[in-house]
């Protein structure tokens, strides 16, 4: 298992970002959005929503499903705005929306500035960062092995056709098309997930670009939220990108086998999301924060491009109505919630760690019960 990290996260996605309209509304079926989002501007507190939350597009699909189920059953309306975990982690950090979304779990650092006080990290969903391409002659997916894969990126493989990939596609005749490499330009836990797996196994990424939510991009085009990313890949032949598995499918991109810590070439799949999560849970202390990595996870069939996400939440909040609503969705989230997400391309948490989640609902409450 990949060794984790509790107190400083070291080691270490297409629907995109809905732009000011309350996910309640929102169709999870819906396959494109639009880009373009100011994440320093407040997520809008319109539509007579209950409460109010920003940040990551990697779960947003889920999240959309997942707000309007509960506003029909609940009467609760939540307005999110999907304007990556950057923008999420600010907003919340600044106490202009009730709750964040992030992909990338917060540092000490950020923590230590939130001006609400103590932020709790709940993890809800495990996904995968799929490699997509477009190579439209090709009628089977390439492998692609970690450190192929950092030197694509990092500018050092530049034809389809270098005899690196080629080592890893015997009988496979490759084109020697450019490589236009596409890369998130906003701050995203897109990203940190996919750099966090690139330093996990190549020493030259670590100590160059690294891993972040943002980092300085050696080569290529870079577009806005995971459906920029898409886009890239669904018009240029030649192009290679990293997006969230839900997007990869809803735009229907080819996705490459990577070779994960076991040496096995696996696609990117919820079962190989739930296989890199499995050891997690038994492998926690009591004390954890849950601020947890499974990049490129120990286990034959583990996907190595996978982490779980998670909402950011006030220990202490202001408002003791809005406490309690949060409170209520977390664990309906963690219940009723958990039991569909493999519909959209997502892992549901392991049972044990959902009941743990469940139980450290009670560490939250209004700022005058504390």
């Amino acid at each position: 298992m990949e060794r984790i990290v509790t107190h400083s996260f070291i080691r270490i996605a297409a629907v995109g970002a809905l732009t000011g309209a309350s996910l309640v509304a929102a169709a999870c079926s819906s396959g494109e959005s639009k880009g373009g989002v100011d994440t320093n501007r407040p997520a809008a507190r319109g539509g007579g929503a209950d409460l109010t939350g920003a940040g990551a597009t990697f779960p947003q699909p889920i999240y959309s499903k997942w707000f309007s189920e509960y506003a029909a059953q609940k009467g609760i309306k939540i307005n999110y705005q999907a304007i990556g975990s950057g923008g999420g982690i600010r907003q919340l950090s600044e106490q202009t929306v009730d709750f964040g979304a992030s992909d990338a779990p917060m540092t000490d650092e950020e923590m230590a500035k939130a001006r609400g006080g103590p932020i709790m990290h709940f993890p809800t969903v495990i996904g995968a960062v799929a490699i997509a391409y477009n190579l439209p002659n090709l009628t089977q997916p390439i492998r692609l092995s970690g450190p192929v894969a950092a030197d694509i990126f990092l500018g050092k493989i530049t034809k389809w056709s270098d005899s690196r990939i080629a080592s890893l596609n015997p009988g496979v005749k490759l084109p020697s098309t450019d490589i236009l490499v596409g890369h998130r330009t906003d701050a995203s836990g897109t990203t940190f997930i996919f750099t966090s797996y690139l330093a996990a196994v190549s020493p030259e990424w670590k100590s160059g670009p690294s891993a972040a939510k943002a980092v300085q991009w050696p080569v290529g085009l870079g577009g806005k939220g995971n459906e920029g990313v898409a886009g890239t890949i669904k018009q240029t032949p030649g192009a290679i990108g990293y997006v969230e598995l839900a997007y990869a499918k809803q735009n229907r991109l080819t996705t490459a086998l990577v070779q994960n810590a076991a040496g096995q070439f696996v696609a990117p799949s919820v079962e190989g999301a739930t296989a890199a999560a499995q050891g997690a849970v038994s492998a926690l202390p009591k004390n954890t924060d849950y601020r947890i990595s499974i990049i490129n996870a120990a286990g034959p069939t583990s996907y190595p491009i996978a982490s779980f996400t998670w909402l950011l939440v006030y220990r202490n909040m202001p408002d003791a109505t809005k406490a309690k609503q949060l409170t209520d969705f977390l664990r309906w989230a963690l219940t009723d919630g958990e039991q569909e997400v493999s519909t959209l391309d997502y892992a549901p948490l392991p049972a044990s760690m959902s009941m743990a989640l469940i139980a450290r609902l009670d560490s939250l409450g209004p700022a005058s019960a504390k």
